[in-house]
């Protein structure tokens, strides 16, 4: 029995991400067409529309439908942006669908971010601090999605570059796996 990926994707829209109040037309539209399903392994293509996040690689997952449509439309991309997509070859194909130039980072060290002056960067898994680097590669205007997490619950995190520096909002409640290499540091507390 073969799954109907198309049909899959549309219900994928209609359900999870119009339901969660992703309203940008252009970020609908991209999501409706980029197929999750290819990047995935071919045993795991199944599950590509579930409410899941799924392991692409190892340690690697794409965020679940909803939360990578809440945390794109927090970062209002647009057309002709520069975007980097730290582990996130969802987001890069969805950016890229929607007329940003996507630069992809993925291997063994994401903190080591190639180049400067992004308009958007997207990382599609958790992480228990945001990396000075990524905040530094913004452009002025610039905005990074990450979602910071310590415990069992984590936040989405929405930063912005300003002439006088980097600022943040916290924007909605996930909890992706967290990267190898960005786990919480053991310490002593009292």
């Amino acid at each position: 029995m073969s799954t109907d990926f198309a049909a899959a994707r549309l219900n994928m829209v209609e359900s999870q991400i119009r339901t969660a109040d992703v309203t940008d037309l252009p970020l609908q539209d991209a999501l409706r067409v980029v197929a999750r399903e290819a990047l995935v392994p071919a045993s795991k293509a199944y599950l590509a529309y579930a409410d899941a996040d799924v392991e692409y690689a190892p340690g690697r997952w794409l965020l679940r439908p909803r939360e990578v449509g809440k945390l794109l439309q927090n970062l209002k991309p647009r057309e002709g942006e520069k975007a980097l997509a730290i582990a996130a070859p969802y987001a890069a194909a969805v950016l890229e669908a929607m007329g940003l130039s996507v630069t992809r980072l993925e291997g063994e060290d994401l903190k080591a971010v190639p180049g400067a002056g992004y308009d958007v960067i997207v990382c599609e898994g958790a992480v228990s601090v945001t990396p000075k680097s990524w905040r530094d590669a913004l452009a002025v205007g610039g905005r990074l999605g990450v979602i910071e997490r310590t415990g069992p619950v984590g936040r989405a995190v929405v930063y912005v570059r300003a002439e006088d520096g980097v600022g943040c909002r916290q924007s909605f409640d996930a909890s992706p796996p967290i990267l190898a290499g960005f786990e919480v540091e053991a310490g002593f507390s009292f």
